[in-house]
């Protein structure tokens, strides 16, 4: 076998090989080699010459030729070329016809040859990157197993096989570490296309993955049976997740717990332990919200602004701790799974609160004329806390109350309006109360100067 036959031999066993392996057609490498034949050539013969390439795909020779146009007389010699030169290369050759002269491959300057070889793999390159785009862009969400190939800083890059993914540091279980070889276990999180390359971004810490698990353990989630409602998490330390039933004979806690807690050990074994509360989902506000503080015992939920999704939850002494949670851990994932701003108060602070605001609505009322200490705690009792609320009571709702007649309901009533008067910042916030005295302060100059 002659040494060209050889070559020729390697160029087309190369393509075959990176049409098996690299999934890349044979046509495509080969419009890449005669587009770098071209360039080469070009810079070898002058930009103006035309040029052009070819590969016989049988045998893998290649061939450049210049083309010319016969012309008498030749004015440009790059472009043109006499009759009696014509005849030598294409006889019959005649005036405005173009003759194709062969070059010889090997006259290609060794610099030509390397741009030629770096244009081939720069375009074999970004072949391979669209193919890879296009079989991993429709398995976002999709969860993959690779090997951990090096870590750079915090991020780790992952051999998937066919292609190189990164598990960010932003979507690593923080307490987990990785090393070269290691098995890793993550969800295809996005496949992005960007200007510094393909770039296939994995997740630990994203609840898609934690949903995934799920629907691999529990085959009534992967069936529609049981619908998981919504994740949240702090990964690799507790995750929430809501889960609601699509039959009336299937209990979603226990089906994902499983027998024993078998299914949801081995979820938990995945996340380095990650404690899991499962939380049935349910229509009513109030009570989803005490659900949501599990495993914490909730005694009671109170609304208080409704508009602005705020409420307070209230728990045994001994739960206060949990339902809390490590740093705030349990309540701010309660509050993320429900959509409400929620503050957590044990029924011992409640009680101590509830003390002092009896104290003082006690220490108001008494300073109106014919409220004595009975007729006080009357009030208190029935929701009448404060002077304001007193002063806009009628007769007839202050003579509804025991022990409270018509002449003593007129003389509360006038003696909680007196009082208003007399102190017009009361029942203020602080700040609201200081604008209030500055402007009378403000009216009483006004007085003086007339």
């Amino acid at each position: 076998m002659s040494k060209e036959q050889k070559q020729k031999s390697e160029l087309l066993l190369a393509l075959e090989q990176l049409e098996r392996e690299k999934n890349i057609k044979r046509e495509d490498v080969f419009k890449t080699i005669t587009d770098s034949l071209v360039s080469a050539l070009r810079k070898y013969f002058g930009k103006t010459a035309q040029i052009m390439a070819g590969i016989d795909p049988e045998t893998g020779e290649m061939a450049g030729f210049l083309v010319k146009k016969v012309a008498e007389p030749v004015v440009t010699d790059e472009l043109e070329i006499s009759p009696e030169e014509a005849q030598k290369h294409q006889p019959g050759a005649k005036v405005g016809d173009d003759v194709h002269i062969p070059v010889p491959i090997q006259d290609f300057s060794r610099i030509a040859a390397q741009t030629a070889k770096q244009v081939l793999i720069q375009k074999i390159r970004e072949i391979e990157k669209v193919r890879i785009y296009d079989e991993y862009k429709p398995r976002e969400g999709e969860v993959v197993t690779g090997l951990v190939h090096h870590v750079a800083g915090r991020d780790i890059f992952v051999d998937l096989g066919k292609a190189e993914a990164i598990l960010p540091f932003s979507e690593q279980i923080r307490r987990e570490h990785y090393s070269v070889n290691q098995r890793v276990r993550a969800i295809i999180h996005r496949v992005d296309k960007e200007n510094k390359g393909l770039q296939i971004v994995l997740s630990r810490a994203s609840g898609n993955f934690l949903k995934a698990l799920f629907e691999a353990e529990v085959p009534e989630i992967a069936e529609k049976v049981i619908e998981i409602v919504d994740v949240v998490r702090d990964p690799g330390f507790r995750a929430k997740v809501l889960v609601r039933s699509n039959s009336p004979k299937v209990d979603p806690v226990g089906a994902c717990v499983g027998i024993r807690g078998s299914r949801i050990r081995v979820i938990m074994s995945e996340l380095s332990n990650e404690k899991i509360d499962l939380i049935p989902y349910i229509e009513d506000t109030l009570t989803m919200i005490a659900k949501s503080f599990s495993p914490a015992t909730v005694s009671s939920v109170k609304i208080l602004d409704k508009e602005n999704k705020k409420a307070q939850v209230i728990v045994p002494d001994d739960q206060l701790a949990m339902a809390i949670g490590r740093e705030g851990q349990n309540i701010r994932l309660a509050s993320r799974l429900t959509g409400w701003e929620i503050e957590v108060k044990s029924e011992g602070q409640r009680q101590e609160e509830q003390k002092r605001t009896n104290d003082q609505s006690m220490h108001d009322l008494l300073q109106i004329d014919g409220v004595g200490a009975k007729v006080a705690e009357t009030l208190i009792t029935m929701g009448v806390m404060d002077v304001r609320t007193l002063a806009g009571l009628t007769e007839e709702e202050l003579c509804s109350l025991e022990g409270i007649g018509e002449k003593t309901a007129q003389k509360i009533i006038a003696g909680a309006k007196k009082f208003l008067e007399e102190n017009p910042s009361y029942g203020q916030e602080p700040a609201q109360a200081e604008a209030t005295e500055t402007e009378e302060v403000k009216n009483d100059s006004q007085e003086e100067g007339k």
